[in-house]
């Protein structure tokens, strides 16, 4: 048992697992900004150019409600704003990821002396140029 405690312990600790956490946590915090965001500030000023439609009690009515049955409805307004909701959360994120990789591209590429290099790209770069520093004498000898 105390091996099962350990393992979960290393587990829960490692440093991808944190990350994760932190970027569930974060990404949930920033669908809710960007749910407000559509429902708060896009959607009236589309209701108002549209005439009035608020898109969010568009639906299709399947069968309508009685006294003794509810409603059916399938509800599309709901669903085209949780689209612009994915769009807006879609392209926030392909924008942040390509800004992250070019300071990642930055720094791991030796020859660029703006960014420090991580040492383990700096170590297999100069590895390499003495591989084909080698090569090349081996290629003269023949």
């Amino acid at each position: 048992m105390k091996n099962f405690f350990q393992e979960f312990k290393n587990f829960a600790v490692k440093g991808n697992m944190i990350d994760l956490a932190v970027g569930i946590i974060i990404g949930t915090a920033f669908n809710k900004v960007v749910s407000t965001i559509v429902s708060a500030i896009i959607m009236p000023p589309l209701s108002l150019l549209t005439d009035d439609v608020n898109l969010s009690n568009k639906k299709w009515v399947l069968r309508a409600a009685t006294d003794t049955v509810e409603e059916v409805a399938v509800g599309y307004g709901e669903l085209i704003e949780s689209l612009i909701d994915f769009g807006i959360i879609a392209f926030t994120i392909f924008v942040m990821v390509k800004f992250i990789n070019r300071f990642k591209e930055k720094s791991e590429d030796p020859a660029n002396k703006e960014v420090e290099t991580p040492k383990n790209i700096a170590l297999l770069s100069s590895m390499e140029s003495l591989l084909k520093e080698q090569n090349e004498l081996l290629r003269k000898q023949k």
